[in-house]
């Protein structure tokens, strides 16, 4: 199998692609919000195995349509774009949520599962809004 290779920055479609699924998971602000933060987030990697790992999702068969065809991509040696993600909590047992490429981890992780995959990662408004409250009343404080 050829070695996955990577574009610099995400696809422009990989943007509204996330939100779609972001707006399934939380208000449409809260989603505006988060890809605001992925567009601006920086460069970051991880590894396949881990992404999924953190996620909690399935590795998808490579004889998954979506799989298939980034599998295809791969062996004509064309870039496919970075990964999409949203950390989780581990303090919650809240799960990192790939908001756009679950079939590109898919597809790197049967090349090869250590590979280095470019992300942006951006955190949840949401859980960082709901951490300085609870610190707040910890210490007495109300906003």
């Amino acid at each position: 199998m050829s070695k996955v290779s990577w574009r610099a920055e995400p696809d422009a479609h990989d943007y509204p692609a996330a939100a779609s699924y972001l707006s399934l998971l939380s208000r449409p602000e809260v989603v505006d919000e988060i890809v605001a933060r992925l567009q601006a987030a920086s460069k970051s990697s991880f590894k396949a195995k881990d992404i999924l790992r953190a996620s909690g999702l399935p590795l998808l068969p490579v004889d998954n349509p979506h799989v298939a065809n980034d599998l295809k991509k791969v062996k004509n040696n064309q870039d496919l774009s970075p990964i999409l993600l949203v950390r989780g909590d581990l303090t919650r047992g809240l799960a990192l949520q790939v908001a756009d490429g679950y079939h590109r981890v898919c597809a790197s992780y049967h090349t090869d599962e250590n590979t280095d995959l470019p992300c942006r990662i951006a955190d949840n408004p949401e859980l960082e809004r709901y951490a300085i409250e609870l610190d707040a009343r910890a210490h007495g404080r109300a906003d």
